[in-house]
């Protein structure tokens, strides 16, 4: 494989994935999303609509964690906390395992999309009633 083919893999591959989510982990870090005026922008539904999305609030949650607070991480998003998080994590370690091994990474089960898809519109649903 030549040096260019290798750069290309870690670029594109889950590597270059991991590198990408630790660019905007450090520019969330440094960046306080929980204050009015922040630079990141606002979530295009909750602006239209007013509502949170299910993802409302995960953006301030990674904030939190990055500086240790678990419990305003909680009071951000508790579901992507407790389910979002360990769900990516899960995937690209798959990814990245397939890749090291040089396989096809593993097809995930329609099931798992249909639970993300049902554990969201609830969340969404549950979210706003009770605010």
């Amino acid at each position: 494989m030549t040096v260019v083919a290798r750069l290309r893999k870690v670029v594109t591959g889950p590597i270059g994935a991991l590198l990408a989510a630790s660019g905007a982990a450090a520019a969330v870090y440094f960046t306080d999303p929980t204050r009015p005026g922040s630079w990141l922008p606002r979530c295009p539904f909750n602006w239209l609509t007013g509502l949170d999305c299910p993802a409302c609030g995960s953006t301030r949650m990674v904030y939190s964690l990055l500086h240790g607070d678990l419990a305003a991480a909680w009071h951000f998003n508790p579901v992507m906390l407790i389910a979002g998080l360990p769900l990516f994590a899960w995937l690209w370690l798959r990814w990245f395992q397939a890749d090291r091994r040089n396989t096809k990474p593993p097809q995930v089960s329609p099931r798992v999309g249909q639970v993300v898809i049902v554990v969201g519109l609830v969340w969404g649903v549950v979210r706003n009633l009770v605010a």
